[in-house]
């Protein structure tokens, strides 16, 4: 059902064709997820990067 106001299509449609918008394009839409991957992806790489560093350090004899 398109919005009363502009004519427009809903959201879960891809424009006048009606087929259903791909997976990828919604999650590259939503600008707070993506700042969310942007934050998380790296803190949890420098954290396991940090810890195989730790665990790299030869015992002290």
């Amino acid at each position: 059902m398109a919005d009363p106001g502009t004519g427009a299509p809903p959201p879960e449609t891809g424009g006048d064709t009606g087929e259903p918008i791909p997976f990828m394009q919604q999650l590259l839409d939503n600008p707070l997820l993506l700042l969310f991957i942007g934050v998380v992806s790296p803190t949890v790489l420098y954290i396991l990067w940090g810890l195989m560093e730790i665990v790299a350090i030869p015992m002290a004899q």
